[in-house]
């Protein structure tokens, strides 16, 4: 089945989850992914979970691709690499800023051979600035943001999110800016550099802590409130009866609450919650009320029942088991099940992204490592069975065995 990318080809020099999740986005839509690895492999194929030295991990976020595995610091490895930048429309990479211009594939390189491809590179910093030199992954660029210092209880140290957050939308980010930059090179404009950093992606999630510091003129100080929002109320997660819930009935939507939800009407206009700023100055009060409501319903789901009832937007707070086994995720494949080779069956994220014109999956499988090394070298670059194998013997090329009771590829 083809898909909205179907027909574009892409160099894929990433490992990790940034640039892994902007090129299995990219193979999602159809687009054709020739991974590179060296001949390590990605690091993340040594991740949990792990059955028999495969990496549902790695499995996950590169799903799609194509495998090639080679020394891109042997002059054949190089030469190889630069003889399929011609044969592609994107060449992503993600190492620290420098490492692919000393490998030999920097944009000056990379554009001379393919003036049309686009060439993105993802990294921690970004290409340029006084942090640019510097290594680091998700947490890292959280950190710089402000974001980590807006995460957790006020009197406690910051939190260390469980999920990655900076690392997913970077790949987004990236996968965003690469079809931005196709749709331009398809109008004529010709190839381009794109330089995405996880520290831009995250300071581009602030939605009210940047104004609002820089319109008070520092007077307001951001800073992380634990299960309630500082600058709007009521925002955040109280105690149900049996398990917390999320509750947002925001600004417009307080009249409604107190007269039909809470049955207070004297809360409407009362001096310390007639406004949003009295709400959250006097927020501990307010979130006693509110909690006292739900612990005198006959459930949380009544209370999610009679919220939902009056359009106010609530949520349980669901586990990741939870989750995996709720009906909105399961029937939109938000998400679902996948097959792989090695490890079975087993659930994972689906696409995010949904089309009218393509309203179905592609059945995709992630490669084990150098599975297409023969493959792409004699479809592209024309290399025989003897070329390839001198490659190999020579340590230029690399792959892992195929289990036997593996199906064929796909």
């Amino acid at each position: 089945m083809p898909h909205i990318l179907q027909g574009f080809r892409v160099l894929d020099m990433t490992q990790f989850l940034a640039g892994p999740a902007a090129t299995r986005i990219l193979a999602e839509m159809g687009a054709e992914v020739i991974k590179v690895e060296f001949p390590g492999g990605d690091p993340s194929r040594k991740f949990p979970f792990l059955e028999n030295g495969r990496s549902a991990y790695y499995v996950q976020q590169n799903r799609g691709k194509k495998a090639l595995c080679l020394n891109p610091k042997t002059p054949e490895g190089l030469e190889i690499l630069k003889g399929l930048i011609p044969k592609c429309d994107v060449f992503i990479e993600n190492f620290a800023p420098g490492v692919i211009g000393r490998i030999g594939l920097g944009w000056d390189v990379v554009s001379s051979i393919n003036p049309q491809i686009i060439m993105c590179s993802i990294s921690a910093f970004g290409q340029t600035g006084p942090l640019a030199h510097l290594p680091g992954f998700d947490n890292i660029g959280q950190a710089y943001s402000g974001v980590t210092s807006m995460i957790g209880d006020p009197d406690k140290a910051p939190a260390f999110p469980q999920v990655a957050l900076g690392d997913v939308g970077t790949g987004v980010h990236a996968a965003a800016a690469i079809g931005f930059a196709l749709l331009h090179r398809e109008r004529g404009g010709g190839g381009q550099y794109v330089d995405i950093s996880l520290l831009d992606s995250y300071f581009h999630h602030h939605e009210v802590n940047v104004q609002l510091w820089s319109c008070s003129k520092g007077a307001v100080k951001p800073n992380r409130s634990g299960s309630h929002h500082y600058a709007v109320a009521p925002a955040g997660i109280f105690q149900g009866k049996e398990m917390p819930l999320l509750i947002l009935p925001l600004l417009d939507m307080w009249p409604r609450f107190c007269k039909e939800v809470l049955g207070r009407q004297d809360l409407v206009d009362h001096p310390k919650f007639h406004d949003n700023a009295s709400r959250a100055e006097n927020q501990k009060e307010l979130i006693a009320i509110i909690e006292a409501w739900l612990q005198a319903q006959e459930c949380d789901a009544t209370a999610i029942r009679i919220l939902e009832e009056n359009h106010i937007p609530v949520a349980p707070i669901l586990s990741v088991e939870q989750a995996c086994q709720h009906p909105h995720l399961i029937e939109r494949e938000t998400v679902r099940w996948i097959e792989d080779r090695a490890l079975g069956r087993f659930q994972a994220p689906g696409m995010p992204l949904r089309f009218s014109a393509f309203p179905g999956h592609l059945d995709l499988t992630a490669p084990f490592l150098g599975e297409h090394n023969a493959e792409v070298l004699g479809e592209y670059l024309g290399f025989g069975g003897d070329r390839i194998r001198a490659l190999e013997m020579a340590g230029v090329l690399a792959s892992e065995p195929i289990p036997s009771s593996s199906r064929a590829a796909e």
